[in-house]
């Protein structure tokens, strides 16, 4: 499923125009005629998601900065493109100060609103993947910070969602790599245990004679080797949520202790005289069949209905095969910010191939193949030759290829001028810039240096970065200076 771009413009010939180029670009278009409309689609509680948006500044009703200043009000983080057929400084700043990632001045060509979507997109990406990586770490992940378009998975969200309001026990099922641990710190950071530990215990690492001790804890002396006291990660967890991972790898004499644990809220630790009363919400996962090990005898069945009182599984990632394209824009981008790479693109070749692959180590393998080929490969685009393990696979026949715009290729990307070529600003004799004024005196430096910027925003087509850099100048000092400009117009309009 290619990206949503929202168009939201009250003139219905540019509203055509934009909608030919964005889905020329390869993405999906929703379009609106107001600022109003604009609101509603974002907020709605069951609207599409929407990755970026294109929108008029100049509006009956609510204007573009109305908008851009309802998206913040509400929190959003989709990247804004403006565009306005009035590219004055004064809109400039007022745009990019509202939150807008980008300008552009109508009518916009091709090749500029492809540069501006890509880069928003994959500044957006980047930006989710880095914030995602921070709540994780502080235990506020939530459901909005899980990747997914899947039909598969809304059903998943919305129990998940339910489990989250609640303190019930749930046992997450799925294969390996498929975002178990992902859920349960989703779970945890929207539920009201949000701000107490998440305490994550991985049961098939603990080695048989130490799952108690890891588990309920010890007391100093209790066995050879027990040097100081352990508390445990129950009691390290009070007030919070215990993730048992692969939790039908623990030994049946722990699997005991375990239950009588969950049923008497309290657990007692090795050597220790009395139990140790315990707030805990338990939230489990398992990349086996539970039943099964009922079944043998390897599972106690009184813990199996402890635990399994509100199952989740996660569908594979053969199984929402639409979710690939958005998880490799984000592990790029968060790649090539690691590594310092400067890959932008993944060819319409690798794309189609990657979206096909059956993925049996799911999200995970997806995400180290992705990271190898950022490391590795020596071009800024990553073709199907920088896969070479996945594509030694057969390529399923008779499944749909979906386009994803991650990709500009050589025909279609913009042509970039060399700096020698552009001058800084236009020769006098090109009815340009001139040190004289009108009657013959010479100029002041700050009008000099105003028309020099305005040109060069004009000959970047509001391309704030490129004219910053081209200028030699930090966007910050860039924004500063075009607010001090626009206060002297007022100034001198005032006198």
């Amino acid at each position: 499923m290619a990206a949503t771009i929202l168009i939201a413009d009250d003139d219905a010939v540019q509203r055509r125009l934009v909608e030919n180029m964005v889905q020329k670009c390869g993405y999906e278009s929703l379009v609106v005629d107001s600022g109003d409309a604009a609101v509603s689609v974002l907020t709605a509680s069951d609207a599409r998601t929407i990755d970026a948006v294109v929108l008029d500044l100049v509006m009956p009703g609510l204007d573009g900065l109305g908008v851009l200043a309802k998206i913040r009000e509400a929190g959003l983080n989709v990247p804004v493109i403006v565009q306005t057929a009035h590219g004055g400084i004064d809109n400039v700043v007022s745009a990019m100060r509202a939150g807008a990632q980008d300008f552009v001045v109508k009518p916009a060509s091709f090749e500029r609103l492809q540069v501006s979507l890509r880069n928003a997109l994959n500044a957006s990406a980047l930006k989710g993947e880095l914030q995602r990586i921070r709540h994780s770490r502080e235990g506020r992940l939530t459901f909005s910070d899980i990747i997914t378009r899947s039909e598969a998975m809304t059903g998943v969200l919305r129990i998940a969602q339910k489990a989250a309001s609640s303190t019930i026990p749930v046992l997450i099922e799925g294969e390996s790599g498929v975002g178990k641990e992902l859920f349960a710190r989703a779970i945890h950071g929207s539920s009201e245990r949000k701000a107490k530990p998440f305490v994550a215990v991985n049961c098939g690492a603990i080695p048989d004679n130490l799952v108690e001790s890891i588990l309920f804890g010890h007391e100093k002396g209790a066995f050879t080797g027990a040097t100081e006291r352990h508390q445990g990660k129950f009691v390290e967890a009070h007030g919070g949520t215990l993730f048992l991972d692969e939790v039908g790898e623990l030994p049946l004499a722990a699997q005991v202790k375990l239950l009588r644990a969950l049923q008497e809220g309290s657990v007692e630790a090795v050597g220790g005289r009395k139990p140790v009363k315990v707030d805990v919400r338990i939230i489990s996962a398992t990349n086996r069949k539970l039943l099964d090990l009922v079944k043998g005898g390897q599972f106690r069945e009184d813990l199996f209905y402890r635990l399994h009182v509100l199952p989740l599984t996660i569908p594979a990632l053969r199984q929402r095969r639409e979710d690939i394209p958005h998880l490799l824009r984000h592990f790029l981008a968060r790649f090539c910010a690691e590594e310092n790479r400067n890959i932008t693109a993944i060819s319409g070749e690798a794309m189609a191939h990657l979206a096909q692959l059956d993925w049996p180590g799911n999200i995970r393998q997806l995400e180290n193949t992705v990271y190898r080929a950022v490391v590795m490969s020596e071009s800024d685009q990553l073709g199907l030759a920088d896969f070479p393990q996945s594509a030694a696979h057969a390529t399923p026949e008779g499944k749909a290829v979906h386009g994803e715009p991650l990709v500009v290729s050589p025909s279609t990307a913009p042509a970039m001028t060399s700096g020698n070529e552009i001058p800084t600003a236009p020769s006098p004799a090109a009815g340009g810039l001139s040190m004289l004024n009108g009657s013959g005196d010479v100029r002041p430096l700050e009008d000099l240096e105003n028309e020099i910027i305005r040109f060069a925003i004009s000959h970047y087509r509001g391309q704030m970065s490129e004219v910053a850099r081209r200028l030699k100048i930090g966007r910050s000092t860039l924004y500063r200076k075009l607010d001090e400009a626009a206060a002297g117009a007022r100034t001198n309009d005032a006198n």
